[in-house]
C-alpha cells in the first residue's frame, strides 16, 4: 500500500503522543500508589506514637521505700514520668507485654507489692525492678508487635519494610523514624515522636523518646543538637514504610497482649485491698497469692471473700489490716473483695491461677535435625516459643503456635530453625485475659 510522507508523519505523531500519554498515566498511577503508601505509613506511625506515649508519659508516685532503679531506688512520694527501665527477661514481667499498664500502677499503690519487695538486681543482667521495660520493648510495644524484637534486629538486615533515611539529618526526620545505635557492647533503639517546622517548612526541632535508666527519656533537640546526636556513636536513622512487612507474623492484634484499649483507659485502683502483684494479673499454681488489706479510707473491713468464677472459695471473718497469703490449687479466674462496715462490697481485685510448662526431648537435640517440644497448660493459652543462642545474640527465633499445636499438645521444631551449636535457651510464653507467663529452659544444641 502506498503511504504518503504526510500520512506517515501524522501516524508517528499520534504514536508518540499515545506513548507519552500512557507513560504519563503510568507515572501518575505509580506516584498515586506511592502517595497512598506514604499516607498509610504516616497514619500507622501516628498511631504508634500514641501507643508509645502510653508508656512514656504515664505518671506515678511510689508509696514506699525499696523500688529499685539503676544505682539506687525511686523515692517515695516523688512523681515519676514513664515506666521503669528493667530488662526483666523471663523472671519478671514486661509492662505492656506480660502485664497491663494498670497492673503496674496498682502494684505501685501497694506498699507490699513485688515492685517494693522483689529486686532483680544481681539476679538478671540489666534488670532491677520486677516490672519494667527496655528500649526494644518500648519501641516494639509502640510498633504494635505481639512480642519485643531485640534492638539489634530492628534494622533492614533482619526486617523487611524498613530503609535507611537519606540524607542522615534532622531535615529528613519524620515522626515514627527509628534511631539505631550499634552494639558498644549493647545496642540501643530510639523513636522519633515529633518534628517541629518553621513557617518555611524547615525542621527546627526533633523530639526523641527512648527507654533507658531509670525511666523513659523525652528529649526535644534543636536541628544542630539532633544532627550531633545522630552523628555520634555511629547512629543511623531508619524509616519503616511497611509496618506489616516489618512485623511479619509478630502482630499485637493476633494476641491478647499488648492491649492498648486497656492500657489507654484510666484505671480505678482499689483502695481497700491489693494483690502483691498488683491487680488484674496472672499467677502460677505454685505461687502464693498475697492479699494486702489496706482499708485506706477506714471503712471497717468485716470480711474478706475470695471467689473462683461465681463460686465462693473462702470467707474470712474480721481479717484485720495486713497481708493474707493463700495457695489456690485449682486453676481458674478469681476475685477477692471485702465486705465493709456499712454492709457494702468493696471493689474486687481480679486475678488468674494458671499452669504453663513444656518438656524437651530426652535424647540429644542435634543441629539440622527436626525435633519436638511437648506442651502443658491450664487456664493459659500457649502462644509462642522463643529461642536465644548463647553463641549468637542476633539469633532471635520464634515459633507462633497454632490451634493444632495446642490441640496436639506438642510443637514440631524445623531442622533449619536453629543455626548455632552450644547452649540455647527456649521460652514458652502463654497468655490469658489477665496477662502472660513465661517458662524458660536451657539445652545444648549438638
Amino acid at each position: 500500500m502506498f503511504v504518503t510522507k504526510s500520512r506517515l508523519r501524522h501516524s508517528l505523531i499520534l504514536f508518540v503522543s499515545f506513548s507519552l500519554l500512557m507513560h504519563s498515566s503510568l507515572d501518575a498511577e505509580e506516584q498515586n500508589s506511592e502517595s497512598l503508601t506514604d499516607a498509610s505509613s504516616a497514619i500507622e506511625m501516628k498511631q504508634s506514637i500514641k501507643y508509645a506515649h502510653l508508656l512514656s508519659r504515664v505518671k506515678w508516685k511510689p508509696v514506699a521505700q525499696g523500688m529499685p532503679r539503676r544505682r539506687g531506688a525511686f523515692e517515695p512520694g516523688v512523681e515519676v514520668t514513664g515506666v521503669p527501665y528493667s530488662s526483666v527477661k523471663s523472671v519478671g514481667r514486661y509492662i505492656g507485654f506480660d502485664i497491663y499498664l494498670k497492673t503496674f500502677l496498682a502494684a505501685v499503690e501497694n506498699p507490699q507489692s513485688v515492685v517494693y519487695t522483689e529486686n532483680l538486681r544481681g539476679e538478671v543482667p540489666n534488670a532491677e525492678c520486677y516490672y519494667g521495660t527496655v528500649c526494644s520493648g518500648y519501641t516494639s510495644y509502640a510498633l504494635q508487635c505481639g512480642i519485643w524484637y531485640l534492638s539489634r534486629v530492628h534494622t533492614p538486615d533482619y526486617r523487611e519494610g524498613i530503609h535507611l533515611v537519606e540524607p542522615q539529618s534532622a531535615q529528613s526526620a519524620q515522626p515514627g523514624d527509628l534511631i539505631f545505635t550499634p552494639p558498644r557492647p549493647g545496642s540501643h533503639i530510639e523513636l522519633v515522636t515529633g518534628v517541629t517546622r518553621d513557617k518555611e517548612g524547615k525542621v527546627t526541632h526533633v523530639r526523641v523518646e527512648e527507654s533507658r535508666p531509670p525511666t523513659t527519656m523525652n528529649t526535644n533537640r534543636t536541628e544542630a543538637e539532633f544532627n550531633t546526636h545522630l552523628a555520634s556513636k555511629n547512629r543511623k536513622l531508619y524509616r519503616i514504610t511497611d509496618l506489616d512487612a516489618w512485623r511479619g507474623a509478630n502482630r499485637a492484634d493476633a494476641f491478647m497482649f499488648p492491649n492498648y484499649e486497656e492500657d489507654s483507659a484510666t484505671p480505678v485502683i482499689n483502695r481497700v485491698l491489693l494483690l502483691d502483684r498488683g491487680d488484674w494479673v496472672a499467677y502460677r499454681k505454685d505461687q502464693p497469692v498475697k492479699i494486702n488489706i489496706m482499708d485506706r479510707d477506714r471503712q471497717e473491713v468485716q470480711q474478706l471473700v475470695v471467689k473462683r468464677g461465681e463460686s465462693i472459695v473462702e470467707t474470712i471473718e474480721q481479717p484485720g489490716i495486713g497481708m493474707i497469703e493463700r495457695n489456690f490449687p485449682a486453676a481458674g479466674n478469681y476475685s477477692a473483695y471485702c465486705i465493709l462496715g456499712d454492709g457494702s462490697q468493696s471493689q474486687a481485685c481480679e486475678f488468674a491461677v494458671c499452669d504453663l510448662g513444656f518438656q524437651l526431648p530426652e535424647e540429644d537435640i542435634k543441629l539440622g535435625k527436626p525435633w519436638e517440644i511437648e506442651l502443658s497448660s491450664d487456664n493459659m493459652q500457649p502462644i509462642l516459643l522463643y529461642f536465644r543462642s548463647a553463641k549468637n545474640s542476633y539469633a532471635q527465633n520464634m515459633i507462633f503456635l497454632t490451634e493444632a499445636d495446642r490441640r496436639n499438645g506438642k510443637v514440631s521444631i524445623p531442622a533449619d530453625l536453629l543455626q548455632d551449636k552450644g547452649k540455647t535457651e527456649v521460652w514458652l510464653i502463654g497468655e490469658n485475659q489477665y496477662g502472660r507467663l513465661k517458662e524458660r529452659k536451657e539445652f545444648q544444641l549438638r
